[in-house]
């Protein structure tokens, strides 16, 4: 059973401020991104930026077979959500985007604004598998791409660029923190007895604090001699699969011409010792080849595919 997550990238119809420019381009961004997840055959994929539920339906109009999808309702300011796609049915936990009740609103611009939610909602769904219920979280956590006033993407100084930096940092790690919450919740007390998997963008890479914050008690990474050690955090525990993704493929996408890895898919006790294999683009096949993203986010816009590669793992 192979389980995964993709930002599908400004997933619109076409004629909008965001989406492509005509029906053309969308039809090919549509089979661009059809081509892959027919390849990748997911029993269950995470997705991000959506932006219009019928241009989901639209994609799923093209893969074969039975497909059930679940949107989450909170959308960003530009309507892009997360969702998931499944080849059994969905039943829906939680779609959530509040902050944990003691964490307080964080400072979002040098202003007043200050923020108690997610920019984008996080939604649970369980699904029942031949290994029994999976129980999984879709995630989009604040970008590093920053924004100034004016919708500007450079800074006028220096000091501007750390200060908006700092924002988007504060940001991001409130939002981990409600995922986390989020993901105690699906754990119940024993990721020992339960298959739960929090799937995503992050937004940045396996050593930041962000990520980490996700992980919970530490000890036992992959990798480390106390994988294989029972101890009194792995009920809580979460493992992130990226060392299990093969070096030369260990990255979703490339920004100003460096790969990094900051779509994730962490996994419980039970869960993560049900791992065959792991890896990024399609199973067999090469790096994936991913175009070089800047600070502006607008020069992608209409572009077929996906700026980022999917990322999965395989269960037994």
């Amino acid at each position: 059973m192979l389980i995964g997550t993709w930002n599908l990238e400004n997933l619109y119809r076409p004629g909008g401020p965001f989406g492509p420019k005509d029906k053309a381009a969308y039809e090919t961004k549509l089979a661009a991104l059809a081509t892959v997840i027919s390849a990748l055959d997911p029993a269950l994929l995470a997705v991000q930026e959506v932006g219009e539920p019928e241009a989901l339906r639209d994609l799923v109009g093209m893969l074969g077979g039975d497909w059930h999808t679940a949107l989450s309702r909170h959308a960003d300011g530009r309507g892009i959500r997360v969702g998931f796609l499944s080849r059994a049915p969905l039943e829906v936990l939680h779609d959530t985007k509040g902050f944990p009740a003691k964490l307080r609103p964080v400072q979002a611009d040098d202003k007043e604004l200050t923020v108690s939610e997610a920019g984008r909602g996080f939604l649970a769904v369980e699904a029942a598998t031949a290994g029994g219920p999976l129980r999984a979280a879709a995630c989009h956590l604040k970008s590093k791409l920053l924004s100034y006033p004016g919708g500007r993407f450079q800074p006028r100084d220096e000091g501007e660029r750390a200060r908006f930096g700092a924002y988007a940092l504060y940001r991001r790690a409130a939002e981990a923190t409600a995922l986390r919450a989020l993901a105690d919740e699906l754990l119940e007390g024993d990721g020992r007895a339960r298959d739960v998997v929090v799937l995503g963008d992050l937004n940045d890479e396996v050593q930041a604090a962000t990520t980490q914050l996700l992980l919970g008690p530490p000890g036992s990474e992959l990798g480390t001699p106390a994988f294989d050690r029972p101890d009194g955090g792995d009920a809580a525990r979460l493992w992130n699969v990226a060392p299990r993704i093969p070096a030369e493929h260990r990255f979703s996408r490339v920004n100003s011409g460096r790969r990094e890895l900051i779509d994730h898919i962490l996994l419980s006790h039970r869960t993560v010792h049900r791992v065959t294999a792991a890896g990024t683009g399609l199973p067999d096949e090469h790096a994936p080849r991913l175009p070089s993203v800047g600070a502006d986010p607008a020069e992608r816009q209409g572009a077929a595919g996906s700026d980022h590669a999917p990322v999965w793992v395989r269960l037994d």
